[in-house]
This record gives C-alpha cells, structure tokens and sequence, in this order.
C-alpha cells in the first residue's frame, strides 16, 4: 500500500487532442477522476462517440471514470460581420436587436438578446470579447444601446458581450441545453454543470427537468457573474456542487477581488458540506508550453490549501499540445502540497443528522489512529459526501455500493475512493468482502486498522455502528 493518497480530484475537458479511445485510456490511467464534455460546440453524436469511447477506455485499463455535461446556458453574442470592426477609444458605436436595422451613421452590430436595451442603463458598462474592449452606455431607445469605446480592439462576428452587475432576463435554460441535456440523459451522464447560475430557482428549473428525463444526474453550479455570487448561499444549498468558473467570473467582477470571491465560495461549499471545483486558467500556458509558469503552481497550490474538491483542465486537454503532461504537472503539484496542509477536521460544516455527527467521530478517530481508512457502505452517496466535506487529511475515504451511478457520482468529493460491489443481505458478510477486496487490490496492508460505517441489527432493530475493524 502506498503511504500517500490523493484527496484533491482532476477534472479534464474532452476535446480534439484527447477524444480518440487511445488517449482517454492515457488520461484515465494518469489519474482524471472526471471527463467534462463542453456543450458549447459540441453535436449530439460527437456525445454518443464520446461516451461509447470513454466507457471501453475505462474497462480496458480497469479505472472508471464519471462524465459531467457542461451545458452552454443563455448568453448574450453579437452576430455576424462581414470583416472584423475595428474601433478606437472614444468611437461611438451601437447594439442594435435582431429585428432592427442599424442607424447607419456609426459602426453597428446586432445581438441575439431582444431585452438588451431594457437591462440597460446609461452609464453601464459593456464589454466584448472576454473584456478585451470596453463601453460605456451613453445612450439607447427600445430596440438599440449606444456606447463610447473606452478601450480599442476589433469587434468580430458571435463575440461574447458581459454585462457586469446587471441582472439579465435570460431563461436558465436553452432549447439547446434541453435537447443536449436529454441526449446525454440518454447515454448516461453522471454530472450536469449549469452556466451562469443567478439564483436557487436556476437549479430547481434544471432538476425539474432532469426528473422529467428521468435522471439521477447531480447539478453543479457554476458561479459566473456577480448575481452568482450575491446568491452563493442560496445557491449552495440547492445545488449539489459548484464550480467557480473564473473565466467569465473574473470579468464580471473586479480582477483583484476574484481571489477572495473564490476563497468566499470554497468556505460556503465547505460549510454545506458541497464539492467545489475550481476551474479556468489553472494551467493554460500548457496548451502550448511543455511546463507551466510559476504563477500557475502558486495557483493551484493555493486552491489545494484551500481545499477544493476538484481541480479543472479546459483548453490543456481539449485543443492543447500537451494534454498529458497537464495533468501530471496537477498530480506533481498535489502530491507536494497536500501533505503540507494542516490536518484540522472542517468545523464550519453544518451537521444537522446525528448519524453525520457520528461521521466526524469516526474522520477524527481514524486521523488519530494514523495510517488508517474509514470504510462506508452507501447507496445515496450522503454519508461518503459528509466524510469527504469534513477533510480528514491522510485519511483514505473508501466508499462502497451497489449503484453503479453512485459509484461514478462519488468520484467528485474530496478524499473519496469508491468501489462498486454487490452487497449481501448479512450485513457483516459485506463488511468482510469489503475488507478482503481492499487487500487483494493492495489498497490497504494486513494489520491495518480501519474505521467502518455501517448498519447493524440488534433485537430486531436496524442501528446505526461505527466499528474499528482490523485487516486480517
């Protein structure tokens, strides 16, 4: 057995550099826990292809890994121009809605958002392209905004717009999330990532509608502009995990503020007891660069001292020259600073049940046991979830079920190694399989002494136990 475990997860974004089978065998046996699949460009059969590929690279190399669906969610882009627009401080220029025509007397483009000119208020400021070029408001009737040019770049056809600090009236979800949504409800997904979520409402409008197509999928928040943020509690609480997503994140908010949003974020999950995930821009001089920069190892450095559940690639795995190496460099940064993180048990999760309290017994009993496990047999994925939320360092959470999207699902939370075995109706039979499985895979070393969650009958009562259980 191996003295060191990894308890912060790796998210990879599926793409033209790693899509074939060949390559997905390579990332899972690196060590991806999560397969991410970008809905913002992707076709429905690409979904399927994608799927079929994951799942034979997965029983090929025996290492299963879980599928999140990003979807893309409303937002605001400009049309199509025939050659880029060029324009300089103090221009003018205008946003004009689809079903009206440019005024003509300064550069002029459409957007596909019709309530544009209602959200907006003279004064406002608009940016273009991930902020690279910046307007102010001066003026707008019912169908156009005008602006002066604050910053110079040219303005292409489908550029993003962000408005920041307006509260846009966009549904939470597209016709196309729900046409994606329900082709990868049809192949399986165990995750869906929902965009530029505003409110708790957003989450409940996605879980109807996943009920609806009868998945079991968990909804991961990404929190992207300043109405996320202002929500996160509500937000938290109704999702089953978030993602700061700090590309679009980092522009609707003040730059130098985002380090301390993130922080805010990762504490609110921790005291919900939810996965967050920090995405964007972790490693992204590595889709060209065979090493990262000094800044990136200090950023995600600072998000594994954080304690985030999950660490994210987007462009070093989907386009990138070196998707590999990206997540060797994420397990080589892991694997120095977790063990330089202080070993406290999480205080600030909220333990409402007293059978959760009793998980923080058995993570403080096997930290002080030393080279030790707990052992969960689960079939909602809570108890493991509770167990990886409380962050026992150096402590291996092995989790055990019979439901295969369980199983797949508690591949996110913090710590947390499952396995997928049929349980038996003799509760003390599945502990004893448990056990000898954890030996025979060499997860864990005869004389190892391990903390076990499970049920018990007693005078005809089901009770709940936590026992010290030596490997035989």
């Amino acid at each position: 057995m191996s003295d060191y475990f990894r308890h912060t997860k790796i998210i990879a974004t599926l793409g033209p550099a790693t899509e074939s089978k060949e390559m997905l065998a390579k990332l899972i046996t690196a060590g991806v826990d999560i397969l991410r699949l970008n809905m913002a460009h992707a076709s429905h059969q690409w979904v399927k292809d994608a799927m079929w590929f994951i799942r034979e690279a997965s029983s090929e190399v025996g290492r299963h890994v879980a599928v999140m669906m990003d979807v893309k969610g409303p937002e605001i882009r400009t049309g199509v121009v025939d050659s880029p627009i060029e324009v300089k401080t103090g221009d003018r220029f205008e946003f004009h809605i689809e079903s009206a025509t440019a005024t003509g007397d300064v550069p002029a483009v459409s957007v596909n958002y019709p309530g544009l000119p209602n959200d907006l208020e003279v004064g406002t400021t608009v940016l273009v392209d991930s902020g690279i070029i910046r307007m102010r408001v001066f003026e707008k009737d019912d169908s156009r905004v005008r602006c002066e040019v604050l910053t110079p770049g040219k303005i292409g056809s489908k550029r993003h717009l962000n408005l920041p600090g307006v509260y846009v009236n966009l549904p939470s979800l597209t016709k196309k999330d729900e046409d994606d949504l329900a082709a990868g409800v049809e192949v399986g997904i165990d995750f869906v990532a929902l965009s530029f979520v505003r409110q708790a409402e957003d989450i409940r409008i996605l879980r109807r509608y996943l009920d609806k197509l009868g998945s079991s999928a968990k909804i991961i928040a990404k929190i992207e502009d300043q109405a996320g943020v202002r929500n996160m509690e509500e937000i938290i609480r109704e999702a089953d995990g978030v993602m700061v997503a700090r590309g679009d994140l980092g522009i609707e908010i003040d730059y130098h503020k985002l380090p301390l949003v993130q922080t805010d974020l990762v504490h609110a999950c921790q005291a919900e007891g939810k996965p967050v995930i920090i995405a964007t821009h972790l490693l992204e001089t590595m889709i060209h660069s065979p090493m990262p920069t000094r800044a990136e190892i200090s950023d995600i450095s600072n998000a594994i001292r954080e304690q985030a559940d999950a660490i994210m690639l987007s462009g070093e795995t989907t386009t990138g020259a070196y998707p590999l190496e990206s997540v060797q460099v994420m397990k080589n940064i892991i694997q120095s600073i977790e063990p330089s993180v202080g070993g406290d048990i999480n205080r600030k999760i909220k333990l409402h049940e007293p059978k959760a309290k009793m998980l923080r017994s058995a993570a403080v009993l096997a930290q002080e046991l030393g080279k030790s496990g707990i052992v969960v047999f689960t079939r909602s994925g809570f108890l493991a979830y509770v167990l990886g939320a409380l962050r026992a360092r150096g402590v291996p959470i092995y989790a055990f079920t019979d439901v295969q999207p369980i199983f797949r699902q508690l591949l996110l939370p913090w710590g947390v190694e499952p396995f997928l075995i049929k349980f038996s109706d003799d509760p003390e039979q599945t502990i004893l399989d448990a056990l000898d499985y954890l030996k025979r895979k060499k997860w864990v070393d005869p004389g190892t002494w391990l903390v076990v969650i499970t049920n018990a009958l007693a005078n005809d009562k089901i009770v709940d136990t936590l026992q010290l259980r030596e490997v035989e």
